[in-house]
């Protein structure tokens, strides 16, 4: 919960960039300077940049731009859906992946832990909690892009919070249906390759440290949470593709016209119209988010099972 609230403004950052609504609006307004005594916007063109540093600077302008644009509570619009859904989505997947590695282990391995059995309680876990969670993180990523001052077709919630959330629930809930919830869960499976990477190689890097430091000692405590941010960062990099088409998933319809309405649909038309970059929209802030937020996680895991 603490990772989340820490790292909430990078998370609307996300989301905003991994989305169409944003980038075409963006992309259409340019960059907004305010008129001299408030008096309407003043349009210039947006210069257009490539590279991997000014991705992360990109990611600093938007960041100054809701703040100033939007206000400081629009940086944690969603949190209210993330902090409900950040205890289940976790309990879920530790418990399902720490359980499930020691049956399947006792059951097909005579007990004895490998890669193959933490690969495969990484997809059953990752499988469980997607499917468990989902209608969650449809909601927060609503709330996400309505705020966006470049979305003009979308509804904005003018509440935030619990009162914005269950809004934005009945609205999904009334216009969509039950369904509606479960949109982008076909990206959140393919989305299962990065828990199972993660924790395999957690599973490994945690080991390799632990057999060349003393057994709790402070440098394997250093080990394994530089073991956690690792993992993530690897296996956030090997899958995003994923977290950009379950985004554009999510999306809500525009002047009634629903844009995505498959996986390989998706897939398709965001390359056709994008580009493959497109498909690593808001990796940066993706990556500032969830790289040091697992490191503490699994810091704080690990140090409750041997408490």
């Amino acid at each position: 919960m603490c990772g989340a609230i820490v790292t909430s403004p990078f998370d609307v950052v996300k989301t905003r960039l991994q989305s169409s609504l944003f980038r075409e609006g963006h992309t259409a307004v340019g960059v907004f300077s305010s008129g001299g005594g408030g008096g309407g916007a003043v349009l210039h063109a947006a210069p257009r940049h490539s590279g991997l540093l000014w991705n992360f600077v990109e990611t600093g302008h938007i960041l100054r731009d809701i703040y100033r644009d939007e206000s400081p509570r629009a940086l944690f619009k969603g949190l209210g859906p993330t902090l409900v859904g950040v205890i289940p989505a976790r309990s879920i997947n530790f418990f399902t992946y720490g359980n499930g590695k020691v049956v399947i282990a006792n059951v097909f391995n005579e007990g004895r832990e490998n890669s193959l059995v933490h690969l495969t309680a990484a997809a059953f876990a990752g499988i469980v909690t997607g499917t468990a969670t989902n209608p969650i993180w449809v909601v927060k990523t609503r709330m996400q892009l309505s705020a966006s001052r470049f979305v003009d077709n979308v509804p904005k919630v003018r509440q935030s919070g619990i009162g914005g959330s269950w809004l934005c629930i009945q609205k999904i809930l009334r216009e969509e249906g039950v369904k509606g919830f479960y949109k982008g869960l076909s990206a959140s499976y393919l989305g299962v390759t990065e828990g199972t990477i993660q924790w395999v190689l957690y599973e490994r890097l945690k080991k390799l440290t632990a057999e060349n430091q003393n057994k709790g000692g402070l440098m394997e405590w250093f080990g394994m949470v530089g073991s956690a941010g690792t993992a993530k960062c690897v296996a956030s990099l090997a899958s995003y593709p994923h977290e950009v088409l379950r985004t554009r998933l999510r999306q809500p319809s525009v002047n009634g016209i629903v844009k995505y309405t498959g996986l390989w649909q998706t897939l398709k038309l965001v390359i056709a119209e994008e580009g493959v970059r497109s498909l690593y929209g808001g990796l940066s802030a993706h990556l500032m988010r969830v790289v040091p937020n697992a490191a503490v996680m699994f810091f704080i895991y690990e140090g409750i099972l041997r408490w």
